[in-house]
């Protein structure tokens, strides 16, 4: 019988060292792996790239790797929340590669495919596209994105059974899958983690396949960026 299942979060990242690279689920604050990022910190490694649409808040998700200073280089496609970052970035503390949110995605799901480049229109003609290969196909240009090399994804998933099969509700399923089996090493969170056998095969997002090691997550607070609600 397959089993993914480790004790803790802390077992999960097991063999986590300063200077590598992660891929990080989420959407904003939406299904994001909030005990990975606290293990992280607590941690304390360091010179780390990221690779996540976001960057968090500024006290909350990837910000509190930022606050600590453990970061080195993001890779994302919008970072309009958190003042820390852009503080970082414009005083050169921080090396940021702004992607193309389509693309970042791509990126990831080409990697999780084992294919090592592809060409889209996406920058085509922007500095996105400085020092990158260009080629025209049926009229029109494109450049090419090599996929993302990274040491760990580390995602969040709804539910999930021992052989690491998992299920994304809602819109928390964004980066996730496309995440998933696209590092050397594969972490998942679930809420709800069950033994092999009690999900729908119909009901599975991500094949066990994809995944390396999966625990259950604990407290999640599952924040909200902006709230915005109707006065009184």
């Amino acid at each position: 019988m397959i089993n993914k299942r480790v004790a803790s979060v802390t077992e999960a990242l097991q063999g986590v060292r300063d200077g590598m690279t992660f891929m990080l689920g989420g959407f904003g604050l939406c299904g994001i792996p909030e005990n990975s990022i606290a293990e992280l910190v607590r941690l304390g490694v360091k010179d780390l790239t990221c690779i996540s649409n976001n960057a968090g808040v500024d006290d909350f998700g990837l910000g509190l790797l930022l606050h600590k200073r453990q970061i080195r280089k993001m890779i994302s496609s919008y970072v309009g929340e958190n003042e820390e970052f852009e503080r970082q970035m414009l005083n050169g503390e921080l090396e940021v590669e702004l992607t193309p949110q389509g693309t970042l995605a791509e990126k990831c799901r080409a990697a999780q495919a084992g294919i090592p480049a592809f060409f889209t229109p996406a920058g085509y003609g922007t500095e996105v596209a400085e020092g990158k290969e260009t080629r025209e196909f049926n009229g029109k240009m494109y450049v090419m994105e090599e996929a993302f090399r990274a040491d760990y994804a580390i995602v969040k998933a709804w539910k999930g059974d021992e052989a690491g099969n998992l299920v994304f509700k809602g819109t928390a399923r964004n980066f996730n899958p496309c995440m998933c089996g696209a590092a050397a090493i594969t972490v998942a969170e679930v809420e709800e983690l069950v033994p092999v056998g009690e999900l729908e095969p119909d009901q599975v997002h991500i094949p066990g396949i994809f995944v390396q090691r999966i625990f259950r997550g604990e407290h999640y607070e599952k924040r909200i960026e902006q709230r915005t609600v109707r006065k009184r």
